[in-house]
């Protein structure tokens, strides 16, 4: 019983994951965006990927806070979504993507966040939203990994990145089961743990013969 009361170890161990999670969302996707920029090339990285990856963290950030769960259970989402824009934007500024349309769609997805945000727009299509996420992420990756095995090169993909993913998303399966148990959360950590692996190892592949 003592392991298992808000002061026992199994929680301080989940609040050191979480806090060690969020540190290391701090800078995830900075080596992407470093590698992106450097390159001046998106090779080997999927652009619908990453967009149905924005939309997966922009619902589970957003189910989160409006279910009032412990903030540090969740807390890289925001920290994600911040680097996740400037990583979409160069990404599609490389692609020769960037337009009017690509700028009305942002402004379409800010109205909707901030309706959500505010409850403008009720919980309870959110709530709709969230068993989505989970094929959504795991198609986005999906997606990532196609690329990669279809252009046999990854160049253009951090290593660091996808294992700072693996990491992190296998991190709160523990948090998860601890704070709300809550089985949509756990199924997406889970399958975004193996597909965030899967696109590690398949980078990795592919960057060996670069060392040559």
């Amino acid at each position: 019983m003592g392991l298992l009361d808000e002061s026992g170890i199994l929680y301080v161990i989940a609040d050191v994951l979480s806090i060690v999670t969020i540190a290391s969302c701090l800078v995830s996707k900075v080596p992407q965006i470093q590698t992106v920029r450097q390159l001046q090339s998106a090779n080997g990285l999927s652009v619908n990927g990453l967009l149905m990856e924005l939309c997966s963290y922009t619902v589970t950030m957003l189910y989160n806070y409006t279910n009032g769960y412990a903030f540090l259970s969740y807390l890289e989402y925001p920290i994600l979504l911040m680097q996740e824009y400037v990583l979409i934007y160069y990404v599609m500024q490389y692609e020769s993507l960037l337009g009017k349309r690509a700028y009305q769609w942002a402004a379409v997805y800010v109205a909707v966040f901030v309706g959500f945000a505010t409850a403008i727009i009720p919980s309870s299509l959110l709530m709709m939203l969230v068993p989505f996420t989970t094929p959504v992420g795991a198609t986005s990756k999906v997606m990532q990994l196609i690329a990669i095995l279809r252009s046999k090169d990854s160049q253009s993909v951090s290593l660091i990145t996808w294992g700072i993913s693996a990491f992190t998303n296998s991190t709160r399966i523990y948090t998860i089961m601890l704070d709300s148990g809550d089985k949509m959360l756990l199924a997406n950590f889970g399958i975004s743990t193996v597909l965030s692996s899967s696109v590690l190892l398949a980078a990795w592949y592919y960057k060996k013969p670069k060392k040559d």
